[in-house]
C-alpha cells in the first residue's frame, strides 16, 4: 500500500501544504482501498469520513425517482465530503466509486477541526468548492444544450484524467445511466468517435487512441472546467 506521505503528495489538494499542516492531516488519516461500484455515501446520509482520493474516482450522482446522472467528478484534484467545509454533515449526492484504488479517508469530525488550525488547506478547500459549484451549474447546462457526442467526449477526457491509463473499462449500458440518455445515444456517439479515429470499443473496453482529437470533438465545457481549476487551484 503506497506510504501515507507519499499518499498525501498525491492528492493535488494536499501536495505542497505546509510541513505543520501536512504533518497534521497525515495524523488524523488513514489510507484505504476503494473497490469498483462501492457507494461512499447515499443521498441525505451522514458524512462520516472525508476522502482524497490518490489513484482512485468517485462519481458524485443525481438520483431522481428511477433515474440516475452523474454531476460531477472527484479523483486526485479533488475530494469527497466538500459539504463538510460548510459545516454540513449531510450528503447531498449518490457517491460511487467509478475507479478503484487508494484514497486518505479522515473523520469528518476530525476533519472538521483540523480546518480551524490548517489556513492553507482551509482556504484551497473553499477554492475546490467553488469549483465544483461551477462544475455543478456546468452539467446541467451542458446536459441541456450539448449533443450527446460532444458529452460523450467531455465524459471520456474526465475519465482519462482520473484513471491515467488509456483503456476504460466502460459499457454503453453505465455510459447511458452516467449521461442520462438511452443506451442507443450512447452507441451512435461512439460509433461517431470510433469513426472518426478518436476511440476504440470493443466488448465493454473503451480505447483512447486520440486524446487531442477527443478534446476537439468534446464540447468547450470541459477546456473550461480545466481552465477554472488551474486558475483556482494551481498557485
Amino acid at each position: 500500500m503506497t506510504s501515507i506521505f507519499h499518499a498525501a503528495d498525491a492528492n493535488q489538494l494536499l501536495a505542497d501544504l505546509p510541513v505543520a499542516e501536512r504533518d497534521a492531516f497525515i495524523a488524523t488519516c488513514e489510507t484505504v482501498q476503494l473497490t469498483f461500484g462501492e457507494v461512499l455515501y447515499q443521498p441525505t446520509q451522514q458524512v462520516t469520513h472525508a476522502y482524497f482520493p490518490i489513484d482512485s474516482f468517485i462519481s458524485q450522482i443525481a438520483i431522481l425517482v428511477d433515474s440516475r446522472l452523474e454531476v460531477a467528478m472527484a479523483g486526485r484534484e479533488g475530494m469527497l465530503g466538500i459539504s463538510l467545509v460548510l459545516g454540513v454533515e449531510e450528503a447531498p449526492l449518490l457517491a460511487l466509486v467509478q475507479g478503484e484504488g487508494q484514497a486518505l479517508r479522515i473523520n469528518a469530525a476530525n476533519f472538521q477541526r483540523l480546518l480551524l488550525s490548517s489556513p492553507v488547506l482551509h482556504q484551497r478547500l473553499k477554492r475546490y468548492l467553488y469549483v465544483v459549484m461551477n462544475q455543478l451549474a456546468n452539467s446541467a447546462a451542458c446536459i441541456h444544450f450539448h449533443r450527446i457526442e460532444e458529452r460523450l467526449a467531455r465524459w471520456l477526457l474526465m475519465t482519462h484524467d482520473r484513471a491515467k491509463t488509456n483503456t476504460l473499462q466502460l459499457t454503453h449500458e453505465f455510459l447511458a445511466m452516467m449521461l442520462g440518455v438511452r443506451r442507443a445515444g450512447i452507441t451512435l456517439a461512439a460509433i461517431a468517435l470510433q469513426t472518426r479515429g478518436l476511440i476504440r470499443y470493443h466488448r465493454g473496453e473503451i480505447i483512447i487512441i486520440d486524446r487531442q482529437g477527443l478534446i476537439e470533438a468534446s464540447c468547450k465545457c470541459y477546456a473550461d472546467d480545466c481552465a477554472l481549476y488551474s486558475k483556482m487551484l494551481i498557485l
